[in-house]
This record gives C-alpha cells, sequence and structure tokens, in this order.
C-alpha cells in the first residue's frame, strides 16, 4: 500500500537526482564546455584580426594605386577627349565631389565641360511622373514623334537641348566638323531605348529619323529654363547645344536605388540615362561600387544590357581614370561596362582607347 512515506521517499529521491545532477553540471561537465566555449571565441576573435588586417593592407594598396595613377594620369588621359565637349549631370543623391573630380579627369583629357545639370529628386520620383511627361510633350518640338515612359519623353527632350546640333557639326561639310580626321567614327544616335515600363523609345536627336529637325526657331536655352523653373533640375555654367558627350553619376549612399520608391528612382534614371545616350551619344553613367549592387541603377543597367557604358569604380582615383576612359572608348564606338562588379568586360577598356582628333570624333555609337 502506496503511503505518504512513499511520496516523502519518492520526492526526497528526486531533489537528491538534481542535486547530483547539478554538482555534476558544475564539475564533470563545465571544464570541456568552457573549454570548447573559449576555443570558439578565440577563433572567432582570430579571424577577425585577419579580416581587419587584409582590409587595412586592401586601404593601403588602393591608396598607392590612387596615387601612382594620379601620378600618371597626365600620360594615361592625354588627348583621349581632346576637342570634345562633355556635360555632367548629377542623379539626385549623386556626390557632388565625384562630378567635380570626373571633370578635373576631363580637362586632363583635352576635353571641356562645358556645364553641368543637377537633378532634383522630384525629377525621377514617381509621383512627378505624369507632371515630367507633360512637361515633356509640352516643351518638344516634335511631340508627335514622342513615345516610351515619361522619363524617356524627358530625356530625350533634355538630349536635343544639350546635344550640339546637327547644322554646326556639319557646318564644315561632309556632315562633320571642321577639322575632322579620317578615323571619326560614324553617327548613330537611333539607339533604342528601354523606358523600364515594357515600352521602348527610338526617338533619335536633333535631325534623327523619329526625332525630327526642331528647326532654326528651336530655343534649347528656353527649354532647359521651362525644366529648370519646373524645379525638376539646377544648371551650372552653358550646356545647351554643347554637349558632344556626357557623364551621368549615379545616387551615393548604402540605400541609393535600393528597394520600394529607390528601385523606383534607379529605373526612372536607367530610361532617362538612354534617352540622354540616343540623343547626345557617348554617354557613362558612373558611381560607386554600391551602385552595382543587385537592384541598385547600375546593375539594372547592365542586366537591362544598355546601350550606354557603366563605371563601378567612381570615386576614387583609379575609378575617375578608369570613367573618361571608358567615355573615351565609348566616343571611338566601344562602350562596355568596367570596373569589379558583375556583369562588367574588365577594369577598365581594353585595349586603350586612342588620342581623339577632333570633337566631330565622338560620334561613335551615337
Amino acid at each position: 500500500m502506496i503511503d505518504f512515506r512513499y511520496h516523502l521517499v519518492s520526492t526526497i529521491a528526486v531533489f537528491l537526482a538534481l542535486t547530483v545532477g547539478l554538482a555534476l553540471g558544475s564539475t564533470v561537465l563545465q571544464g570541456p564546455l568552457l573549454e570548447a566555449l573559449e576555443s570558439e571565441a578565440d577563433e572567432l576573435r582570430g579571424r577577425s584580426a585577419d579580416l581587419r588586417t587584409e582590409h587595412e593592407v586592401s586601404e593601403r594598396l588602393g591608396e598607392g594605386a590612387d596615387e601612382m595613377v594620379d601620378a600618371a594620369a597626365e600620360d594615361m588621359l592625354r588627348g583621349r577627349l581632346r576637342g570634345v565637349g562633355v556635360v555632367g549631370v548629377a542623379a539626385p543623391g549623386a556626390d557632388g565631389e565625384v562630378l567635380a573630380s570626373l571633370e578635373r579627369r576631363v580637362e586632363q583629357a583635352g576635353g571641356t565641360v562645358e556645364g553641368r545639370v543637377d537633378l532634383a529628386e522630384g525629377f525621377l520620383e514617381q509621383s512627378n511622373a505624369t507632371f515630367v511627361d507633360e512637361l515633356a510633350v509640352q516643351v518638344s518640338p516634335v511631340a508627335e514623334r514622342l513615345s516610351g515612359g515619361p522619363h524617356t519623353k524627358a530625356g530625350t527632350e533634355l538630349g536635343r537641348v544639350l546635344a550640339v546640333p546637327d547644322e554646326a557639326e556639319s557646318a564644315s561639310g561632309e556632315g562633320s566638323a571642321a577639322g575632322q580626321g579620317p578615323d571619326a567614327v560614324p553617327e548613330d544616335r537611333d539607339t533604342p531605348v528601354d523606358d523600364g515600363e515594357g515600352e521602348s523609345s527610338d526617338d533619335a536627336g536633333p535631325g534623327g529619323d523619329d526625332g525630327g529637325d526642331p528647326g532654326n526657331g528651336y530655343d534649347a536655352q528656353a527649354v532647359l529654363s521651362a525644366f529648370a523653373e519646373a524645379d525638376l533640375l539646377t544648371v551650372t555654367g552653358e550646356p545647351a547645344g554643347a554637349a558632344d558627350a556626357l557623364v551621368v553619376v549615379a545616387p551615393a549612399g548604402e540605400g541609393a536605388g535600393q528597394g520600394g520608391e529607390g528601385q523606383t528612382v534607379g529605373t526612372a534614371l536607367e530610361a532617362l540615362t538612354g534617352a540622354l545616350h540616343a540623343s547626345v551619344g557617348p554617354t557613362v553613367l558612373a558611381g560607386g561600387p554600391s551602385s552595382a549592387e543587385q537592384g541598385r541603377v547600375l546593375a539594372q543597367a547592365r542586366e537591362g544590357r544598355s546601350a550606354y557604358s557603366t563605371v563601378d569604380v567612381a570615386g576614387r582615383t583609379v575609378g575617375d581614370v578608369v570613367t573618361v576612359l571608358a567615355l573615351s572608348a565609348h566616343a571611338q564606338g566601344r562602350g562596355g561596362s568596367f570596373g569589379i562588379g558583375e556583369g562588367t568586360e574588365g577594369f577598365l577598356p581594353d585595349p586603350l582607347p586612342e588620342a581623339l582628333g577632333t570633337r566631330a570624333n565622338t560620334e561613335g555609337e551615337r
């Protein structure tokens, strides 16, 4: 018969078992467990130190490469943009210092920085797409021929505004500028542009089959002013009618162009850059390594096989030189994607572009 004494003994036995287990755990098992944890912690600390050392070495190597390239940049870039009028376009959130550095390298390569266009945040935001579309149609001399999404249309008109007019390019005869050398690349401004919304636009620049000739009454400065007065951009210098080539600087920062509204902005910038390229000609979209990460603007451009060139190492001396070399290569009909990210064909153009003879040599890949 089970009585109170049995229950008492059973309860005592349970507590004794727990006491023995705790004692064993704090003595027999404690040593090996602590040793294993300490060993794992030491290994992680060692890996962290190794990674920190590797990072510091990489930084020193990068800084050394920048110093070496800076010392050799004049020889590397000499004449590669000779006579080329370049306009810089800064996307919302772009680092102004990066564009300023690129402009200095353009001048070092013999090019002329004709001006700069800074896009406002509202230009690429989805909430303003209808307004951007209506403005592009309103200012276009050939509105009936425009097609594609809002930013494709706006890019076509901005490109028409910035591009050197065909009349100036053909004034010295044979469809070329004065002094055109025998190695000039034929014009091809009719590159189809993907607007990121499943549509494409074949709108060409001035004189193209679909862009039409805006005529002698076309006031490029007034059109540029209309975009500025609408708070969509600001203008520095006199870029209207002066661009043989473009450098577009992508947004900087960790969150630029990634996910949600950011991805929409990236898609809009991709479409805008494509339309600018179709109207003007040689164009490079440049950004830092983060801009080439999955979902960001350079990655989108490369996945869509954009007709313009891309560089994902801008912002360092070596990357800025690569950007100018990419622009020169594009001016000679060899556009591509360069840098260290996925989808590149090399760190820099290979072979390197040749020195240009005149600004008319920049007609490649238009």
